[in-house]
């Protein structure tokens, strides 16, 4: 088997053990890839604040590396607030980055020290002001980018720039401090331009509420987008670092405002490989060209962003030789639960029940989007290479 660069001789040597050692599927995860991944990110934005999304791998293991790193944290819920807390974090390096919160949730947040907000509707903004005196708000505003996003996040999150000018004006008069503007050009972003919409569009909005109602914003919170290792092609990091960079200097000039970052998929997800065990091969009658290669994961246990195919891993399996397209699905009796009907895959002709399929690049969004037992399943068990 042929492992991606990101992996070591040593890290496919640990692999084997543990999937001589362990019932599949599970997801295995090398902490080193991450690190990699961090001093990247780092090294791209030397002057932004990196705020890791911690829906994309929620492990403890995972957290306390980022921590241990210096990072901050983007948190969506109580839960996951709680998980980074126990990493010894400190609330000043938290963010609320959910835009739609509880009360009671956002009275957690502030009884644990968290002070910096996101909102995006004048109900949000109000429960912020009546749980969380006095903190620290961003308004998220709507973008473009759904095209070049392989995972767009648009529509359910975000306000038009007229409204977050409204807001921020709200957030003064409510005793809160409009902070800044965010934004999230969606997830695998592929078109960097994007990005310079996205910037344009915010400083409008700063030069507006400075010039009209003499508020003064200090940070623009890019989100994430940053791609992952997956099948269709990305530029390198690097590439989008220095494109970025540029776009923030051509609208801001020398004096950028603050700069937070959010990444989740672009840290975690080269970091791990999925080892799954092949349970059926069929073909649907005798004369069918393609043979449906059933899995015992699948959508519902782990692979929930092949919804649509709009994620494509890297594949490998544990066998050599002639290839044929193949269907793949997982071992469920829903019949959503097909990975890659239109985009051919293609697997070795030798290729028989038992025999392991690895799926690359799958360290975000795979656990924590694991279900609880359908079909008596369990969720997708992890471990550190």
């Amino acid at each position: 088997m042929i492992l991606p660069q990101q992996f070591s001789r040593s890290a496919l040597a640990s692999l084997t053990a543990l999937t001589e050692t362990y019932p599949t599927p599970f997801l295995a995860l090398d902490l080193s890839v991450i690190q990699t991944r961090y001093h990247e990110l780092e090294n791209g934005f030397p002057s932004a604040d990196i705020y890791y999304a911690v829906k994309a791998n929620p492990a403890a293991e995972v957290i306390q590396k980022l921590a241990d790193l210096g990072s901050s944290f983007d948190i969506a819920s109580p839960q996951e607030l709680d998980k980074v807390l126990a990493c010894g974090v400190s609330a000043e390096r938290i963010s609320y980055g959910n835009t739609i919160k509880k009360s009671s949730a956002v009275k957690y947040f502030y009884e644990k020290g968290v002070r910096l907000y996101a909102t995006d509707s004048e109900a949000d903004l109000r429960n912020i002001a009546e749980n969380a005196p006095g903190s620290e708000v961003y308004i998220r505003v709507l973008t473009d980018g759904s095209e070049g996003a392989d995972w767009p996040l648009s529509r359910k999150f975000g306000c038009n720039p007229e409204m977050a000018i409204e807001l921020a004006v709200l957030a003064r008069d409510l005793g809160l401090v409009p902070y800044g503007v965010s934004f999230h050009v969606g997830s695998q972003q592929r078109d960097i331009d994007v990005w310079d919409g996205a910037i344009a569009k915010v400083k409008i909005i700063y030069e507006r509420l400075n010039s009209e109602y003499g508020i003064s914003l200090e940070m623009i919170n890019m989100g994430g987008g940053f791609p992952a290792n997956y099948i269709q092609k990305t530029n390198e990091f690097s590439t989008y670092a220095e494109e970025i960079k540029r776009f923030l200097k051509e609208d801001f000039g020398e004096e950028s405002p603050r700069v937070i970052l959010e990444p989740g998929r672009s840290l975690v997800g080269d970091a791990g490989v999925i080892v799954s065990e092949v349970v059926l091969i069929s073909r649907k009658s005798t004369t069918a060209l393609e043979r449906w290669v059933y899995t015992d994961v699948g959508m519902f246990n782990g692979l929930i962003e092949t919804l649509g195919e709009a994620i494509k891993y890297p594949l490998a399996t544990s066998k050599e030789g002639p290839e044929e397209e193949v269907i793949l699905a997982g071992p469920t009796c829903d019949s959503l639960d097909i990975m890659y009907e239109q985009h051919k895959y293609e697997l070795p002709l030798s290729l028989e029940i038992g025999d392991y399929v690895y799926w690359f690049s799958t360290g975000a969004y795979t656990t924590s989007y694991s279900s609880i037992e359908f079909n008596g399943f369990p969720p997708l068990d992890y471990y550190i290479l």
